[in-house]
């Protein structure tokens, strides 16, 4: 398999709250694979946006390409300004001396990147994209399980 494309995204009800994620994840022949998603307790609205694309670059095997698509700023700014790469080699402290915040879910995202060439790509929440608007709508339903830490994934 070559290049693939992914849309992900993430919720929380209440932030921090009960979050919730999803991302789906198209072949090069643009044939589409059912949504993944899951939810997390105790958790915050970025976290389970770096937890959609996760989730879906763990599934990718032999995959040399991603054009990865999401509304979440601080997941395509992280990745396309090179802004995780500078906290990881700054041993996670950001420019203004601060600790990055979700340290362990970037660090987990950056190895997934060395391992294809991952095209990051900031979608309009309401532009109205079919497969963005599918992921927002279930990340969403996610959040709204209680109490528990589940997920569905192909």
């Amino acid at each position: 398999m070559g290049t693939v494309i992914i849309y992900a995204n993430g919720a929380c009800s209440g932030n921090p709250g009960q979050g919730g994620w999803a991302a789906r994840i198209l072949d090069e022949d643009h044939k589409d694979k059912d949504p993944m998603c899951g939810t997390v307790p105790n958790t915050t609205n970025n976290r389970m946006e770096l937890m959609g694309v996760i989730k879906a670059l763990e599934q990718l095997k032999e995959v040399s390409e991603v054009e990865l698509y999401s509304d979440s700023k601080y997941v395509i700014d992280g990745l396309r300004k090179g802004w995780a790469e500078d906290w990881k080699k700054n041993e996670w402290v950001k420019n203004d001396g601060k600790y990055a915040k979700n340290a362990d879910l970037w660090e987990q995202l950056l190895k997934l990147c060395e391992k294809r060439a991952v095209h990051p790509n900031w979608i309009h929440q309401e532009g109205g994209n079919t497969y963005h608007a599918e992921c927002n709508a279930v990340a969403k339903e996610c959040s709204k399980r209680r109490g528990e830490t589940w997920e569905r994934v192909f």
